[in-house]
């Protein structure tokens, strides 16, 4: 599976991600959030998301490890992957077909959404 993580870069942004190489995905509260953070498994794919000013995919990362024994506060450590050469705007996501039913454009205030393949690989710029 392949998720998308929104972060506003004043607080953690994927620059500090990839200094820190890895780090504890944490402050997420919403339930939804919280169920898709639980449902995660090593080797997921990610796309990490600038929230606030900028509103873009600019970066990847992979899952390393879950550990959801507390259902309220499940345990995600991430790892940096590459920037993304050309980040998506979510003007641009909106304008996509691929994202009509996403959670991305549909809940925006949704901090984890599930992706699909084909959505991964528009963000990522494969396709």
């Amino acid at each position: 599976m392949d998720y998308l993580l929104k972060t506003e870069p004043s607080v953690y942004s994927f620059e500090n991600l990839l200094r820190d190489k890895t780090t504890m995905w944490d402050g997420v509260t919403n339930p939804v959030a919280v169920r898709h953070l639980r449902e995660m498994k090593a080797g997921d794919r990610l796309v990490i998301y600038h929230t606030g000013d900028e509103k873009s995919a600019v970066g990847t990362g992979t899952v390393v490890s879950v550990d959801a024994s507390d259902p309220k506060t499940p345990l995600v450590r991430i790892k940096a992957g590459k920037s993304i050469a050309r980040p998506r705007t979510l003007t641009e996501i909106k304008a996509q077909k691929l994202f009509a039913e996403s959670p991305l454009v549909r809940q925006g205030r949704l901090s984890v959404v599930p992706l699909n393949s084909a959505q991964y690989s528009y963000l990522v710029g494969e396709s």
